[in-house]
């Protein structure tokens, strides 16, 4: 070892033996604090964010569809627009929508009051049932839309409107 790295380690060793040694009630008070810390990090959100949450996520679904409607007008058909629209319709569509309607969020407000009907939270099978036929039907759409038969994209794109009308009449309250 050279004299200077004899000189380190033996610096090393004298600082750590200069240095109080941790009581364990202070470790154990600080490793508490780190797992309280990481735990209230990962809580459950609040209602308000979570109603906030899925109503941005209905938002985004609303205008990929209308971006999709607008690119299907007769002679302006544009495909680069329908494929990316059809396919954040898939993004969302599969992204877990009903886990945004946990129990207690049937009244609220996010952005705005929550549209959400009771039937949403009481019948949650039924709603998840609709939401996996609306994402196999805009994932069609996207397969369509990856290619270029604009018949099939026009024909799949009423089967997805249909998909989310089914799910609007049974629980989205319209005022």
């Amino acid at each position: 070892m050279s004299k200077s790295g004899a000189w380190l380690n033996f610096r090393n060793r004298a600082v750590l033996r200069a240095r109080p040694p941790m009581s364990r009630s202070l470790f154990s008070l600080l490793l508490a604090y780190v797992f309280t810390s990481l735990a209230s990090a990962q809580s459950t959100p609040r209602p308000e964010q979570l109603i906030k949450w899925r109503q941005s996520a209905y938002q985004v679904l609303a205008w990929n569809s209308a971006r999709i409607k607008a690119a299907l007008a007769p002679g302006k058909y544009d495909e680069t627009e329908v494929r990316a629209a059809a396919n954040a319709l898939v993004a969302i569509a599969t992204a877990g929508l009903p886990g945004l309607f946990p129990a207690s969020t049937e009244h609220g407000k996010g952005w705005r009051e929550t549209t959400a009907r009771e039937a949403a939270f009481s019948d949650a099978g039924r709603f998840r049932q609709l939401n996996d036929d609306f994402a196999r039907e805009a994932g069609l759409l996207a397969r369509f839309a990856a290619g270029s038969d604009q018949k099939a994209v026009q024909v799949q794109f009423l089967k997805v409107a249909q998909s989310c009308k089914s799910c609007h009449e049974k629980f989205r309250q319209t005022d």
